[in-house]
């Protein structure tokens, strides 16, 4: 891998010659805007205000421009001349617990190379420090005209760094929670929760990029003259969902099938309902609740149908005896 950033490590009395090397990848595909008429590329040229001519990136360089509109021009040997240790040196300036760190802070991840042979020993030292205290070390660094604030962790047998926001450089989440006074009920949660159980965990390894992939196929279709795949119709009923519990009780029936897993949803609300006393509901409520059994439950046996059901069966149109409707039941307890 390639270094981008030379120097060495700070550790007390202790230098670690090091490289640094970008520790991440970007995969996503990139576009270039063309003339849509003709296919022609769509460049931009960079141009003197002064002498209003196209200038080479040899003949550009840097300036502030000051409050009155004044460009005070800095070179790069001003920059590399900061009276600052850690132009070339990156400063180790504590030891901290790593759930210390806000996630919100972190930035951009690369490795740290050892610099040859003479800095195995003290890399090695470092390491195995970070190992056995199970801390991270917080540091400052300068990298593209600007100093950073560092984190070095342990990954694998190398010392990775992660760059981190400065505290001031992270907002506030001000106004973004709801302003609105929301109740969440148990029987919600546990459906949250049975969900979360559902999905349970993932190896982040078995994750695509499902977008980059359908991306390229059209690429691909369209450079063989090819049309383009189309995408799937939307599913029918995707609208907005006002119901939280059944959107819930839906969305772990979904998962568990996804799985291949029995489909059945356990009914938490009507399981801690029948704790309370229910108000009488006659006839009505209990055939609710078997229509709600049949549904969550369609690998149960016939043989438990009620008398009742039956009854009500027999007296259905011969239009919805169809043998279409007795494949659907089957498909569903697939």
């Amino acid at each position: 891998m390639r270094s981008i950033w030379n120097g060495a490590i700070s550790f007390g009395l202790v230098s670690i010659p090091i490289k640094l090397v970008n520790a991440t990848e970007n995969h996503s595909i990139s576009f270039r805007q063309i003339h849509t008429e003709d296919g022609g590329r769509i460049r931009y040229r960079k141009y003197c205000e002064l002498e209003d001519r196209e200038v080479s990136g040899q003949e550009i360089g840097k300036g502030y421009e000051d409050a009155d509109g004044t460009i005070i021009p800095i070179t790069d040997e001003d920059l590399a001349g900061l009276p600052i240790p850690t132009a070339k040196t990156i400063e180790i300036v504590a030891f901290v617990p790593e759930d210390r760190i806000d996630p919100l802070q972190m930035d951009a991840a690369y490795y740290l190379q050892a610099g040859g042979a003479p800095a195995a020993k003290p890399y090695t030292l470092l390491r195995e420090a970070l190992k056995r205290s199970k801390k991270v070390a917080i540091t400052k660094y300068a990298l593209r005209g600007r100093e950073r604030l560092g984190m070095l962790r342990v990954v694998g047998d190398a010392i990775a760094m992660h760059g981190l926001l400065w505290p001031d450089e992270v907002r506030a989440p001000e106004g973004v929670a709801p302003d609105t006074d929301v109740t969440v009920r148990d029987k919600e949660l546990d459906l949250a929760d049975a969900l979360m159980d559902t999905l349970g965990e993932v190896d982040l390894e078995d994750l695509h990029d499902e977008y980059r992939e359908a991306v390229e196929e059209v690429v691909a279709a369209k450079a063989a003259g090819e049309t383009p795949p189309e995408a799937p119709a939307a599913e029918a009923g995707g609208g907005k969902v006002l119901d939280l519990m059944a959107a819930l009780e839906n969305s772990v029936r979904a998962a568990r099938e996804s799985r291949g897993e029995e489909a059945e949803v356990k009914h938490l609300q009507q399981r801690k309902t029948s704790r309370s006393s229910p108000k009488d509901t006659g006839g009505k409520k209990s055939t609710s609740t078997a229509k709600k059994k049949t549904a969550s439950s369609p690998r149960k046996s016939t043989s438990k149908t009620s008398q009742a059901e039956k009854k009500s069966t027999t007296k259905k149109t011969a239009a919805k005896k169809t043998p279409a409707k007795k494949t659907t039941s089957r498909k569903r307890s697939a």
